[in-house]
């Protein structure tokens, strides 16, 4: 059975809160980890609720925090932004998808799903 290897700088991502299946998901992409506590510096986290955003960056400032939503809501990417978060992004859509916009979000890009701006 052959052996892949992840690149020797993976992209470091946290999940708030947890999610092993995500975690899964995201873990078989060979180019992201899936860390399990801010300790490990990732350079982009995923959270739930904007309130975790100031949290977050409250702990690293370094730290790219991109808000998941299934769906969209009146001012949920105005209050993301103004939380501090780097973007907004579908929580069901495809992995490839969520990893794209991890990838984009780490190099400083501010990610906003077209599907969570409304009408």
């Amino acid at each position: 059975m052959p052996v892949t290897h992840r690149p020797a700088r993976s992209l470091r991502v946290l999940l708030e809160p947890p999610d092993p299946a995500l975690a899964l998901l995201l873990g078989l992409q060979p180019d992201i980890e899936v860390v399990d506590s801010p300790v490990a510096r990732p350079e982009v986290a995923l959270v739930e609720e904007v309130a975790a955003v100031t949290a977050l960056l409250a702990e690293d400032p370094e730290c790219r925090v991109l808000v998941t939503a299934r769906s969209a809501r009146p001012g949920l990417p105005e209050a993301a932004l103004a939380a501090g978060a780097a973007g907004l992004v579908l929580r069901d859509g495809p992995v490839e998808d969520l990893a794209d916009c991890l990838r984009r979000a780490s190099t400083g890009e501010t990610v906003i799903d077209p599907a969570l701006t409304g009408p």
